[in-house]
């Protein structure tokens, strides 16, 4: 297998994890959306704290009750998504879209931007790393610019 087709292999795997992860939270689905990482994850997540690692980024019932914190299914679409892998390691990037409806009506959506950092293990990739943010406003106020999108 020439490296170019291994390439466009693992970049389809990965597209293929990343879209199934989506698909997890949108059906609120916390044992297949955790499915996706490595036991030693570290999680740069929009929610405080600063990171999760390890056993509390995959906190299944921590992501439960995040899930039940929305009316119906989040929706998450992962747009100008760009992978690169080599070897063993890989990382895309992407500007994502969360939609929903919180459990008090209040109507989400968010437009923020994620890394995730993956290594192949035993044939399988999972995510090693993830980092999702929004830009905040450098006009001093401190706030999170949440009307961005692309």
């Amino acid at each position: 297998m020439t490296t170019d087709i291994a390439r466009t292999t693992d970049e389809a795997q990965i597209r293929e994890l990343l879209a199934d992860r989506a698909a997890a939270t949108k059906e609120r689905d916390a044992r297949r959306f955790l499915a996706s990482c490595a036991p030693d994850v570290v999680e740069f997540s929009l929610a405080p704290p600063l990171q999760y690692k390890g056993p509390e980024a995959l906190d299944r019932q921590a992501v439960e009750a995040w899930y039940a914190t929305w009316a119906g299914p989040v929706e998450v679409t992962l747009t100008e998504l760009e992978i690169t892998a080599g070897g063993d390691v890989a990382f895309g990037h992407s500007i994502n879209r969360m939609r929903g409806t919180k459990t008090g009506g209040f109507e989400v959506e968010l437009w923020y931007r994620s890394t995730v950092g993956l290594r192949r293990t035993d044939g399988t990739w999972k995510i090693t790393h993830t980092h999702d943010s929004v830009p905040f406003l450098m006009d001093g106020s401190g706030l999170a610019a949440l009307d961005l999108k692309p």
